[in-house]
């Protein structure tokens, strides 16, 4: 009994490798490029528009398989850890409401899920993968043996911070930044997706027109004029996201 039960744990682990070995092939990027662009970004601080805090990031690729999962701090502790599963999440709605000829950001997402809003609801229709959020030790959160790496994540997020990637314009998954305001974790995202050159963005419904930036034109009664706003999160949020444009500019592959 014992020699058949190690059998199908030998053929299950080559499964897995094999399935983790597939998902990586397909990856746009790797987890030191993750690593080191989303560290970049985050050290701009202030001018994200935040609190200045550390950094959760995921990245999946097109077939919503996690990728790559990393955090900007020394240690563990130093972001929020409820994050780490949110960045999940913002990656896997990026890319599972992206198309190739039109990026939907989370930041879009919004008020289109309201109440009354056009797409109402989609924040329940794709459950998260609860089994893949918390499997295996917390030390292994965030490094390139995150238990998540080759897992589907699932889970709709609809607040800024998930951006769909396009390399030369070609849609080839999503990444997902938590672990501040969600207007500052839009903007990390911005400067990341940049840093990895996958932001050749073919067309939005953001600001400027044609690309997938967040959109501040909800009211004082909470209607968002366009029907894709994101609230101000605090007096600096439009500022930090100009400031972001500018340093960071989308290719021209947006305005095609």
């Amino acid at each position: 009994m014992s020699k058949k039960i190690s059998t199908v744990a030998a053929v299950m682990l080559l499964v897995a490798v094999n399935y983790n070995a597939n998902a990586a092939t397909s990856c746009p990027v790797t987890y030191a490029q993750l690593k080191a662009e989303l560290k970049s970004a985050q050290a701009a601080a202030s001018k994200n528009g935040g609190f200045d805090l550390q950094m959760w990031g995921t990245v999946v690729n097109r077939d919503g398989d996690v990728c790559a999962v990393a955090y900007t701090g020394t240690a563990l502790g130093e972001q929020w850890p409820g994050s780490r599963v949110i960045s999940a999440q913002k990656a896997n709605t990026a890319n599972a409401f992206s198309l190739p000829g039109l990026a939907l950001s989370t930041a879009n997402l919004y008020s289109a899920v309201q109440p009354g809003g056009s797409l109402f609801g989609l924040q329940e229709s794709n459950p998260v993968n609860v089994a893949a959020a918390y499997k295996g030790p917390s030390k292994n959160y965030g490094t390139n043996k995150d238990p998540l790496v080759g897992q589907k994540i699932g889970g709709v997020n609809v607040f800024g911070g998930g951006l769909a990637l396009y390399k030369g314009e070609i849609l080839v998954g999503a990444i997902g930044v938590s672990g501040d305001s969600s207007c500052a974790d839009h903007n990390i995202a911005w400067r990341t997706r940049h840093g990895l050159d996958l932001d050749h963005v073919p067309s939005g419904v953001g600001v400027p027109s044609g690309s997938d930036n967040i959109v501040f034109d909800i009211d004082t009664a909470g209607k968002s004029a366009g029907g894709w706003g994101h609230p101000v999160c605090n007096a600096s949020s439009a500022t930090a996201n100009a400031t972001v444009l500018t340093e960071a500019p989308l290719p021209t592959a947006h305005s095609h």
